[in-house]
């Protein structure tokens, strides 16, 4: 167990200083403190301030050492106010248990550097690697598409969307077989087929619905139930797949059953290998997140802008253009850069279906569905060990 006792908090290399990132003359951080709450709890309280245009949103990148010592410190033992924080006081909670540092290995002298930087768009995971192996996440920001590093860009590609999306994802097919690459959504407010929402907090999805290759380097295994197994299956999406097989089930011990047993997930589970394998709290979308992502910032029934069934045909595989699942990446992506949220596969997401817990709630059509199935506001449920159909999947890795 932790020496909770040996953590001492080395107070005079944490107050005031201030970190810059490289916006050094617009964020600044500064004011640090911490603090272990001992002995009425082992968590330890990360206060800050931030300085920087009322108007941005920033990160915040945490450094820990043990003096001059660095730390290696997962991703999942911090919480609090890391992901799209604008200026003022604020606070990260930093979970001594989450790390592997024990009783031989303690942190006597413990500190912190806070690095202000922009948010990452685009988050890319290297699925050939092990959790903390040098290279496996690896952040794309902005500046590294207008300079061309990552290929072809498009901006504004839907009208009356502002936004730049990396279209030369589509170019390499590492992108779907090897690595996973994600989009940083942030929060706000949109008009669902239920009314307004708001999403709270920012968070990434998958551009791709996940394919049967990622499947396969996730789990070690193929799935026998896929209906697809043509040559090239290692690009089309994962499909008749259970919500039990993803995260987990009720009758599992401990049981598996979001909300209610929160954001856990069964070990052997597809979630679960991948958690343990990046060491990232990956799960599935929400509906309203799920929704939010497809519509990327449109009020249609179709994300490119439009509320025509055959404006589909350059969106997504349904019924009236295709036979079969087909390759993901190959139509044309939302305003966002996400592609194929319109048909191919249907996507499970959290949420119980009309608040039951007998059937999960599924979206996004699919290829032997008719194109009016394929609309931004479709739902229907499935029961949670149910593998017909064509039933798929693309992760989200919230943020707190």
């Amino acid at each position: 167990m932790y020496n909770w006792k040996s953590l001492v908090i080395w107070a005079g290399c944490l107050m005031g200083l201030p970190c810059c990132s490289v916006w050094a003359d617009e964020a600044a951080v500064t004011h640090v403190t911490v603090r272990q709450r001992w002995p009425w709890s082992r968590l330890v309280d990360i206060d800050y301030v931030l300085t920087c245009d009322p108007t941005q949103r920033v990160d915040i990148a945490v450094a820990g050492f043990n003096g001059d010592l660095p730390l290696d410190l997962p991703t999942g033992a911090f919480s609090g106010d890391q992901y799209g924080v604008a200026e003022g006081s604020h606070r990260i909670v930093f979970d001594p248990t989450q790390t592997a540092y024990t009783n031989s290995e303690v942190m006597t002298r413990f500190r912190v550097a806070l690095t202000p930087r922009a948010p990452a768009l685009y988050l890319i995971v290297d699925l050939t690697k092990i959790a903390g192996e040098g290279g496996q996440i690896e952040y794309v920001y902005e500046d590294d598409l207008a300079n061309g590093a990552y290929g072809t860009v498009a901006t504004n590609p839907v009208a009356g969307v502002t936004s730049v999306i990396w279209t030369g994802v589509t170019n390499g097919l590492t992108y779907k077989t090897d690595k996973l690459v994600l989009r940083r959504v942030h929060s706000g407010v949109f008009t669902s087929g239920t009314g307004a929402q708001a999403i709270t907090n920012d968070f990434y999805i998958e551009v791709f619905e996940l394919t049967q290759r990622q499947r396969y380097r996730i789990m070690g295994q193929y799935n026998d139930d896929s209906y697809y197994k043509g040559s090239d299956r290692d690009i089309h999406p994962e499909e008749r797949i259970s919500y039990n097989t993803i995260r987990g089930a009720t009758h599992d011990t401990p049981a598996i059953n979001w909300p209610y047993t929160g954001a856990s997930v069964g070990e052997t589970s597809l979630l679960g290998l991948l958690r343990a394998k990046t060491g990232l709290a990956f799960d599935l979308p929400t509906s309203m997140q799920w929704e939010y992502a497809c519509r990327a910032g449109t009020a249609t029934a179709f994300n490119s802008g439009s509320d025509s069934e055959s404006a589909l045909n350059e969106l997504g595989w349904h019924k009236g253009n295709s036979t079969t699942t087909c390759a993901v990446g190959l139509l044309r992506p939302n305003a966002w850069g996400i592609y194929d949220m319109h048909g191919n596969v249907e996507e499970l997401c959290l949420d119980g279906f009309n608040g039951a817990e007998t059937q999960r709630l599924r979206r996004n059509g699919s290829w032997y569905r008719q194109a009016s199935y394929c609309a931004a506001s479709y739902v229907a449920g499935v029961a949670p060990n149910a593998t017909g159909g064509s039933y798929g999947l693309r992760v989200v890795l919230p943020l707190p």
